[in-house]
């Protein structure tokens, strides 16, 4: 009777640093899916920065992420990386302003997404 006593007290234990343990795991899984996107953005091991121009007043409007427009836009210039993002109103329609640059290219490619439903207004490379 005593071997069970102590069988019980010890799966007791165990279950209840597993249940906590999981609850840990759990809260922190809620808070960093709480934690803000930020500029510069990391991918691997350099950060990546550009020039961001992203009015308060428009930014409340948008329906589609940045992070979202950008993915749009890399996947119209290949190997392109971001030099310059304007959010902006451009003939009456609310728009992210993409400037890509490929490297060993001249110029840059403009690309401008709908910040409403994520489409691909215009593409025009650039030569300065």
């Amino acid at each position: 009777m005593l071997f069970h006593y102590h069988l019980e007290k010890q799966i007791m234990t165990r279950l209840t640093t597993f249940a906590f343990v999981a609850a840990c795991s759990l809260g922190a899984a809620s808070l960093s899916a709480q934690q803000p996107a930020r500029t510069p953005v990391t991918r691997g091991a350099r950060a990546r920065t550009y020039k961001r121009e992203v009015p308060d007043s428009l930014l409340s409007r948008v329906t589609i992420s940045e992070d979202s427009a950008r993915a749009i836009a890399l996947r119209q210039v290949p190997g392109g990386r971001v030099q310059a993002l304007e959010l902006e109103y451009e003939d009456g329609a609310l728009l992210y302003s993409w400037d890509i640059k490929v490297r060993g290219k001249a110029g840059i490619t403009e690309v401008h997404i709908s910040a409403i439903d994520g489409k691909v207004l215009s593409k025009e490379h650039e030569n300065h």
